[in-house]
């Protein structure tokens, strides 16, 4: 299912949000990623949002109108950096409240903590 760049968006505003989406580069492979992903600045902006996520805020806006593109600029929990990911191919995997945000610091010690750099890479090449 297709989201519109601000369905997406707002999505993110409240959840960490599992997507699977088609790589931009056609090239990589392989040609789908998985992501955490999250807009909740009460989240991001967080003492453990910065020391556990290690969140930064943007240095700069993309050299770009993302929305125009059809992109929704989001932190990737993972990669633990900003990402511009395409609304239009993404299928929303599920979606892990951040109201209250110890729904998504239970979700993050029970299965995010554990896992190792090679299970990461798995996920997200799932």
């Amino acid at each position: 299912m297709a989201l519109s760049v601000g369905g997406l968006k707002k999505l993110c505003l409240s959840n960490v949000v599992e997507l699977k989406f088609v790589r931009r580069n056609k090239l990589r492979i392989p040609p789908t990623r998985r992501m955490l992903c999250t807009l909740d600045s009460a989240l991001l902006n967080s003492t453990l949002g910065k020391e556990i996520l290690n969140f930064k805020p943007p240095k700069y806006s993309p050299p770009y109108n993302a929305a125009s593109k059809g992109l929704v600029v989001v932190w990737d929990i993972i990669m633990q950096d900003w990402r511009a990911i395409p609304a239009d191919s993404c299928e929303v995997v599920t979606a892990i409240t951040t109201k209250p945000v110890s729904t998504f610091w239970n979700y993050f010690n029970t299965v995010l903590s554990k896992m190792t750099a090679s299970q990461k890479k798995a996920f997200m090449d799932k």
